[in-house]
């Protein structure tokens, strides 16, 4: 059987504020009717896909392949009229028809409704009335209402596709949805579960709890990084990007700047990828005597890539000498610029351990540091 689907999408949308219609403006990194339309694209087993438009969107407006698009009306039931009065003539078993002000259709929601067609002339999803319900007059409460057997309700609204059509055919005047025409011709629509993200997008605050939905759940890594490097001659150390005068130097492959070691193992570690010699091998000369900041900036593209963004890193320097304190802002500038972060998202900060252990008996400095990465 075939199941066609009409999108209501000729509406001016004033409700949502000054701009262009609600269809057309951007959602999550493209326009409502994009969503709107890959909600139906996407389902295997549908077709064809017919679009209502008002006149003066059509020639702008590049259907995506399989879609077709009809003139809509001057209101919402006379474009479900024109839409069905186009898709008639490809004779479809069924047809959904659905607000394309609703981008975050799930494929739950269509499947449920198509079901539940092969054993009713018409179905919608819904959800039941939780909250209680007031009357209100000039912003004061003026009564109640029982709310029980009430339900929100959604679209697609699913038909068997001659008996809407017929429907839509007789109805006079305005209808607040396709399930009013159903009921008014005598049909029966049965309720399906709808879904609470399948929101309408009426005022302007919808777009963003709309984009939260489609973005989908943050996703949110931490990562943690520890580096040991021992003493040897010199008369510097590295730390965290800056060379810190020092009676001796750090012994490593690198520049052992212990402390950027530590916050790019944590990168690494927060993208489940090893470690720096994962990546950089001490057995391969190259790297023998290279500035760590190239670590760093590796692991940082690399989390870029991944569609991960560095939300804060945290170093705790371990050592008695050299003292930290003096040059901990320049530290946390320099890993700042590094990562592109603010400098108030990176915290560098020293401590010693009592004279106890390697670094209190001033053989080496160790470091550990936190890193979060977050992907919208």
């Amino acid at each position: 059987m075939t199941t066609a689907i009409l999108i209501v999408a000729a509406g001016r949308g004033t409700r949502a504020g000054p701009g262009a219609p609600k269809q057309w403006r951007p959602l999550a990194g493209r326009r409502v009717i994009d969503w709107t339309l890959d909600a139906f694209l996407s389902t295997p087993g549908i077709g064809p896909v017919m679009v209502a438009l008002h006149a003066e969107d059509i020639a702008g407006f590049v259907a995506p392949k399989g879609v077709l698009t009809c003139t809509g009306g001057a209101t919402r039931a006379a474009s479900v009229r024109a839409g069905l009065e186009a898709l008639a003539p490809l004779t479809p078993d069924k047809v959904l028809i659905h607000d394309v002000a609703r981008p975050c259709l799930s494929q739950s929601v269509i499947a449920a409704v198509v079901a539940a067609l092969d054993q009713a002339p018409g179905a919608a999803p819904a959800l039941p009335v939780t909250d209680a319900l007031w009357r209100g007059v000039d912003g004061r409460v003026s009564g109640s209402a029982n709310r029980e057997g009430l339900f929100r309700a959604q679209t697609p609204q699913g038909f068997r596709f001659d008996a809407i059509l017929a429907a839509h055919r007789s109805h006079v005047g305005e209808a607040a949805d396709d399930v009013e025409v159903a009921r008014a011709a005598g049909l029966e629509v049965v309720i399906v579960p709808g879904h609470e993200d399948n929101l309408k997008i009426t005022h302007a605050p919808d777009f963003a709890r709309a984009e939260q939905i489609l973005r989908g759940t943050m996703d949110i890594r931490l990562g943690n990084g520890f580096d040991v490097h021992a003493f040897g001659p010199g008369d510097h150390v590295m730390l965290c990007g800056v060379a810190v005068p020092h009676d001796r130097g750090l012994k490593g492959h690198s520049d052992a700047d212990v402390g950027m070691h530590a916050v790019t193992d944590a990168l690494y570690g927060a993208l489940a990828q090893g470690d720096i010699g994962r990546h950089f091998p001490p057995s391969d000369p190259q790297w023998k005597g290279a500035a760590s900041h190239i670590f760093l900036a590796h692991a940082t593209a690399l989390a870029g890539d991944q569609g991960f963004t560095v939300s804060n890193v945290d170093v705790t320097l371990i050592c008695e000498r050299p003292k930290i304190g003096p040059l901990a802002t320049a530290m946390q500038a320099r890993i700042a610029e590094i990562l592109a972060l603010d400098p108030a998202r990176v915290s560098v900060k020293a401590t010693t351990t009592e004279r106890l252990g390697f670094t209190g008996r001033e053989e080496g400095i160790a470091a550990l540091a936190t890193a979060t990465l977050i992907r919208p």
